[in-house]
């Protein structure tokens, strides 16, 4: 249980705040590179700014604040041009830094565009992702996780807002046992309910609902290591042996889907106090010796939550997930809560989230922040035979979000044919 003050430190984002002074030491996710193929601006709300993202015509990427500092007209409508973006209200021109570089129709030899700023924030792209820095310069490297720089590689990008804090998601990650129950038993009760959909079969029985033996968190230099050790597993499974991460603040990091890597990241990027881009970013290594034209770009797609009567698709992983967050409300009360043996996970998260605020305060930088390193990828621990995977590929599937994916019908056929031609060949 925390006190209000406690819980108000942890989950603000704005600026100023000390939550949002946090995750501005970080990089985040702002759009996918091929969203800005056929546009030049696109509106960002992120830690509770208002921001435009813009491509020059030199094919430069910015990231500024959307309201002109002239007279707060809107940059969404600006003008690219070969050095930054003019305002279309009166042509002021601002580079990707946010420095006024141009005032057309001020007296000749003005200075005035000199004593002129506005928000600027440098922007990196990455597997296929354009991320974005709102911190204090100079800005830390960009991790460079694995699944980003595979390939070749059948890239997702799953996208829904949800109207929630980013931090009751991210304490989601840290509660193995929740699947036991919400992805095991409750989902086994929706599929009693529609016994006539496809998915639906009265006394089913999914692999997610076996019992926990035991839990365990590792702290690691770049966030936390969860395991857990379920009935019928003995500790040499992957599960308890070798888990998967979440990567502080923000991002869960997930095992295997099928015999062939697959590197599943959930980024959760905090838009204000009270929504959250969730994203679900996956990587698919194809069948050796396919030339799939899957491979090309990020096949994006907005993941539903509801239906048309405004209630949650909870015969699908995730919309489980964000009915319980959103059930929270928009910022979870914890000092109403009654916190049990089995959330050791979210203990330690907040632990540890506090501890970073305080070194942020400092002057230090935080957890997992990186200036100098060996360009290498960041090799998460993940697991290759998960427990709740034990279904094949094609039931995982079609029960998480990937079932929206413009490609799902030929990543189920593609995956599901070479998990055939492995069986045969073992």
């Amino acid at each position: 249980m925390l006190t209000e003050a406690e819980n108000a430190r942890l989950t603000q984002v704005g600026p100023g705040t000390s939550g949002g002074n946090l995750l501005r030491r970080y990089w985040h996710p702002v759009a996918a590179a091929d969203d800005m193929a056929n546009r030049w601006t696109k509106r960002v709300r992120l830690l509770g700014e208002d921001l435009v993202l813009f491509k020059d015509r030199s094919g430069r990427f910015g990231l500024i604040a959307e309201a002109c500092p002239h007279r707060r007209a809107s940059f969404a409508y600006g003008i690219p041009t070969a050095e930054g973006i003019r305002c279309p209200y009166h042509g002021w021109m601002f580079d990707g830094t946010g420095r006024c570089i141009e005032q057309p129709n001020e007296p000749a030899g003005s200075n005035f565009k000199d004593k002129v700023t506005t928000a600027g924030y440098p922007v990196a792209t990455l597997g296929g992702m354009l991320f974005a820095y709102l911190g204090p310069a100079p800005a830390p490297q960009l991790p460079l996780l694995e699944g980003f720089l595979a390939a070749p590689a059948i890239r997702l990008l799953g996208s829904a807002v949800i109207p929630c804090n980013w931090l009751q998601i991210m304490e989601n990650s840290v509660d193995p046992i929740h699947s036991e129950w919400l992805h095991g038993h409750f989902a086994e009760f929706v599929a009693e309910q529609h016994p006539s959909t496809s998915s639906g079969q009265v006394g089913v029985t999914y692999s997610y609902s076996r019992p926990h033996v035991n839990i365990a968190f590792d702290e690691v230099d770049y966030g936390i290591v969860k395991r857990r050790l379920m009935v019928g597993q003995d500790e040499n499974c992957d599960d308890w042996r070798i888990g998967h991460p979440v990567v502080f603040p923000n991002i869960l990091a997930l095992g295997s889907v099928g015999k062939r890597p697959t590197y599943q990241y959930q980024i959760r990027v905090p838009m204000d106090d009270t929504h959250t881009l969730h994203l679900w970013y996956t990587a698919f290594i194809p069948p050796d010796g396919s030339a799939s034209p899957l491979t090309r770009g990020v096949h994006r797609f907005e993941v539903p939550l509801v239906d048309e009567h405004g209630e949650y698709l909870v015969d699908i992983t995730d919309a489980q997930d964000v009915m319980v967050w959103c059930a929270q409300g928009g910022v979870a009360d914890r000092t109403a809560e009654h916190i049990g043996t089995t959330d050791r996970g979210l203990t330690l998260f907040r632990r540890m989230l506090s501890r970073e605020l305080r070194r942020v305060e400092e002057g230090a930088d935080p957890l997992g922040v990186v200036r100098d390193r060996d360009p290498r990828p960041l090799v998460l621990p993940l697991e290759r035979e998960k427990g709740h995977h034990a279904e094949g590929f094609a039931s995982v599937f079609l029960r998480r979000h990937w079932r929206y994916a413009p490609v799902a019908d030929e990543l189920i056929a593609l995956f599901s044919e070479d998990a055939k031609v492995a069986g045969a060949s073992t």
